[in-house]
Formats: structure tokens, sequence, C-alpha cells
């Protein structure tokens, strides 16, 4: 289709890409925390994790679903939420397009995430070649009909990636969990590339939204998770609910009775299940009244807890296996 704008667009073709392997990281495989039960500080994860449990046993069983910012991978908890999908503990994880890049960049190299202040004074920032490959990954999947996750995660799998043992999206698609993606354009360093199909990353994300969409039909009395994603996690979530709410009103069934649980950095006031004031700057951090109040005043119940994901996510992982339960002991 013929360009018709009446503005100038940026010529990606003169963009220089390096090889991946010239970068300095930040983090590498050190980073990732081993599978061990630790103590459970938070009377509220063990409330939670309550809720989980009771949702695994029962017939049918309801969604669970962990959204996350790409923090979390960066956190080095990936051992446990791959733990939690071997028990069939997480239904749906849903991440944004920072995680992709996380997880696809530790699963080929070992290592992820550069030096912004050191490389976006030289213009070499997220112009990486090896990286830009995710690109031609999701115009396949786009051609081939298939999600965001589920394309790069099947890549990951398939093409046996050194170290896909601690890829969410890989081990994901082999249990055949959805890992949903919800990306914006330009919010991610593979936008920059040449190989860039704004097209293919529209369609791959949308058709993962719809599937998000459909696993928040069996919500009722299920338990959504959210670490770490301020503005992703409760606006999806937000659109995608009121979809499965619409429907679900049609066939006089209810979708109210669900847990939700915010983990984050952000201080709260202990009375955060009643919505701040729209004078409070508060009010403006979606997770809360998002999360946190307006979708479970239907009947359902809302946790937050302030902490670090290392510290939260194998907090939750420990207070769900069983007493007797050695793993990683």
């Amino acid at each position: 289709m013929p360009v018709l704008t009446r503005y100038k667009l940026f010529d990606t073709s003169l963009l220089k890409l390096r090889p991946l392997e010239t970068r300095d990281h930040d983090l590498d495989l050190s980073a990732i925390l081993p599978l061990r039960k630790i103590q459970v500080v938070s009377d509220k994860i063990g409330l939670a994790a309550e809720k989980i449990k009771q949702s695994r046993q029962a017939n049918p069983r309801p969604s669970v679903i962990l959204m996350m910012g790409a923090h979390v991978i960066r956190s080095g908890v990936q051992r446990y939420l791959i733990d939690m999908m071997n028990r069939g503990l997480i239904d749906c994880l849903a991440m944004n397009g920072a995680g992709v890049i996380h997880d696809y960049e530790f699963a080929f190299i070992g290592a992820t995430t550069e030096s912004v202040a050191k490389y976006i004074k030289t213009g070499e920032f997220g112009l990486w070649k090896e990286t830009g490959l995710i690109n031609d990954i999701v115009a396949c999947a786009a051609k081939d009909g298939l999600g965001l996750g589920e394309a790069l995660g099947k890549f990951i799998e398939e093409q046996n990636l050194p170290h896909r043992d601690i890829s969410l999206l890989a081990r994901a698609y082999t249990l055949g969990v959805p890992v949903t993606v919800h990306v914006g354009i330009g919010y991610d360093i593979v936008h920059e590339h040449p190989n860039c199909n704004g097209a293919a990353w529209g369609e791959t994300s949308y058709r993962d939204f719809l599937i998000f969409a459909k696993i928040l039909e069996s919500l009722e009395g299920g338990t959504v998770m959210n670490f770490g994603s301020a503005v992703m996690g409760p606006e999806v979530f937000l659109k995608a609910l009121a979809m499965a709410r619409n429907v679900a009103n049609q066939f006089n069934k209810r979708i109210g009775n669900f847990t939700t649980l915010v983990c984050d950095l952000k201080p709260l006031p202990s009375n955060y299940h009643l919505e701040a004031s729209r004078g409070d700057p508060n009010y403006y951090f979606r997770p809360w009244k998002t999360m946190l109040v307006r979708s479970v005043s239907s009947g359902g119940e809302s946790y937050y807890i302030q902490g670090k994901h290392r510290d939260t996510i194998p907090q939750l992982w420990s207070a769900i296996l069983p007493i007797d339960d050695k793993s990683g002991a």
C-alpha cells in the first residue's frame, strides 16, 4: 500500500545495527534466583495463595492470571513462575513488549538490559541485530494466525535457544499456557528496526488481547495478580473485563466474585480498598483504583503488598506449596 501521508517519514534504511555480542549488559544469568522455599512474611500473600489453591480444586476451575511488568523478568524470578506453570497454578501470563525482549535475550545469550544512559548518547540504544529478529518472528506470526506470545515461545523452544530453560515464553508454549503480550507501537526497542512491521505487531497483539478477554470469561471465583505493571496491566484488564462481563450478562451469568492481588513498590495507605480522591495524585495510580477497588466492587476481594518482585513472588510460591513439599529445600 502506498504511503499517502503529507508528512515526511524517518528513513529506517539508514540505521546502522550492531551485533548483540558487542553490547554491554547489566544483567546475566547470575541474576536468576534458585528455586527454594522462603519465609512468608506477608499475611496477605498467604491469603492470596489460599484463594489460588481453592480455585484449583473447583470444578470447573476458574482462571488464575498473572500480569507483569518487564522488571519481573529482570528481577530473576523465572524459576518460580515456571514452576507455578508446571504445577498448573497459572492459566495465563500477560506481559508488555519489553517483557518479550528480556525473555528472548535471556534465552538467546543469557544476558539482557543494556545501559540506556550509555547507548542513548551514541545513538546505538536498542539497535542490536539479533534482537531485531523478534520482528521477523512477529511478521510470520501474523501470516500464520498466531498470537504474539505464542509465536515467540514457539520460536525459542523449537530453535533450541541455549537458555530456553529459563524462558517463560518457551515453557508456557510447551505447557499450552497462553502468554498474552500487550504492546504499544514505539514503546519497545524492536520498533526502531528497519524490519519492524507495525501491522503485524498490531494484529498479533490484538489477537493476544482477545485470548486474554476469553480467559476472563472464566474469572468468577478466580484470581488476577498484577506484579509491577502500572499502566498495561490495569488498562488491559479493565477493557477485557468489560467485554467478558458484557457477554456474561447476556447469559445471566456474573463475573464479580474474584480476587485481585497487586504487588508493587509504591506505598499505599492501609485503606486502599477505598478509591483515592481526584485531588490526590494517587488517584492516577491505575492498579489502585482499577484492580483494588473498581473491578472487585461487585463482591470480590483485593490485596496490596508493597515489595520487590524478588521477594513477593518467591513468597507467593512458598505460600502455595503444600507444607510437606520439599521442592527447592
